[in-house]
């Protein structure tokens, strides 16, 4: 009679653990204003062997009971808790876990990448700096707008040129011909040069 007393109290208390068991599910958030979820976060159930890790997106699932204590745990965040109620009556509880960052202060280290400063220079100087498409693309958009620049002026390259070594022409002549403190000597030679004449005439065609 004993054995079979005990048989039945074992599936009675069997029946009623599992009845007992829920799936605990939920998401862990860092704790600020931010409210980011926190992946690949490691959970178990204290004093057991039940454990898992939390998704991609923060979700968690484990299966618990009434009772139990989840303890979190997530590289450069504090450790966290969360108390199943024991006074549960379904078979699922929801939870949201927020975890606070762990803030440590390390000392200042300064990084000497090369032990002289000649070694550096050297190391600079073998440096080869590859072209990628991004900056041809740069490059090109650079010559376009430049192009498109001189053609708002009304000047082609060669009529650039032309012009620009006039005017170099121009300072060269006036410069031998500026004497005098007062000035008159200079405005003197601007009137007597040709190539002033000429580009006087030719602006008044031009309107």
């Amino acid at each position: 009679m004993k054995p079979w007393i005990f048989l039945v109290m074992s599936v009675w208390s069997g029946g009623l653990w599992a009845q007992s068991v829920v799936q605990v599910s939920g998401v862990i958030l860092t704790r600020d204003t931010s409210l980011q979820t926190i992946p690949n976060a490691r959970l178990w159930i204290q004093g057991r062997s039940t454990t898992t890790t939390s998704g991609d997106d923060g979700f968690f699932s484990i299966t618990a009971v009434p009772g139990d204590t989840l303890r979190f745990r997530r590289f450069g965040f504090e450790d966290e808790r969360l108390w199943v109620p024991d006074t549960l009556h379904g078979r699922s509880y929801l939870a949201s876990v927020f975890m606070r960052w762990n803030t440590v202060e390390l000392d200042e280290v300064t990084l000497y990448p090369w032990p002289r400063p000649e070694d550096l220079n050297r190391e600079l100087l073998r440096m080869r700096i590859e072209t990628t498409e991004r900056d041809v693309a740069l490059q090109n958009l650079a010559i376009q707008a430049l192009k498109e620049k001189a053609a708002l002026m009304g000047m082609s390259s060669n009529e650039m040129q032309r012009y620009i070594i006039q005017a170099q022409e121009q300072q060269l002549y006036n410069s031998g011909r500026y004497y005098g403190s007062d000035g008159a000597s200079a405005i003197l030679g601007r009137l007597s040069n040709p190539f002033a004449w000429a580009q006087f005439f030719q602006s008044l065609k031009k309107r």
